[in-house]
């Protein structure tokens, strides 16, 4: 079936700038919403902490307890009404990403708040500037604790590209129903849009594992 193999490429590259997008904006958040308890926080000052934590931590609670499919329709739908328009694929991975940053940045901060306190009082005693201390010695050491638990959201992600076909991106889900309205068969592309995610994610899941197993040694 060559159209859901086409639907197939969509469903990757969504997932794939999906990613992309949640990995990087939930970064950001976390770095927003860091503990102001950690060391190198201190030497801040708290007094606009709240200022920025507050706004951010609502815009990503909002986010993280609302449907994706709503927030898919609210870009697709509403955003054009203010004169905002993206084509389907480039608002499905707005969503996507959007949606999977504000759990990423959570994998970030319980990264960033297992980086021992060490880390922090020796960067401290070399006189690092603050950008070299995170880029150098906190992030690296963070982002290896939370590998593997990024990747298990690349893989929730993936399973839920089928949303798309709700804002006429043509992934697998859209390419099968297309399908069965022609030949009026919906078992035959249904199953076959089921076992390639099936043939995607399991093996997937099996690296990440044995990913995990390997940094942590």
């Amino acid at each position: 079936m060559p159209d859901i193999l086409k639907g197939l490429w969509i469903t990757i590259q969504a997932t794939f700038y999906g990613s992309l997008v949640a990995f990087a904006l939930g970064l950001v958040w976390a770095l927003l919403l860091r503990s102001p308890s950690l060391p190198r926080a201190r030497t801040s000052s708290r007094g606009w902490y709240p200022l920025v934590t507050w706004p951010v931590s609502i815009v990503v609670e909002f986010i993280r307890n609302t449907p994706l499919l709503v927030q898919l329709f609210f870009l697709f739908f509403v955003l054009p009404g203010w004169g905002l328009t993206f084509a389907p694929l480039t608002t499905g991975v707005i969503g996507l990403g959007l949606h999977y940053s504000t759990y990423t940045s959570e994998v970030y901060r319980a990264g960033i708040d297992g980086v021992p306190p060490g880390q922090w009082e020796a960067a401290t005693a070399l006189s690092l500037p603050r950008r070299r201390t995170w880029t150098a010695v906190i992030l690296p050491q963070a982002f290896r604790r939370v590998v593997p638990a990024l990747g298990n959201y690349v893989i929730a992600m993936f399973k839920d590209t089928p949303l798309l076909a709700g804002i006429t991106v043509a992934d697998m889900l859209f390419q099968a129903n297309s399908i069965s309205a022609t030949t009026f068969d919906y078992l035959e592309p249904i199953t076959v849009v089921g076992i390639l995610f099936v043939v995607i994610s399991y093996p997937t899941s099996l690296l990440l594992r044995a990913l995990e197993r390997r940094l942590v040694r």
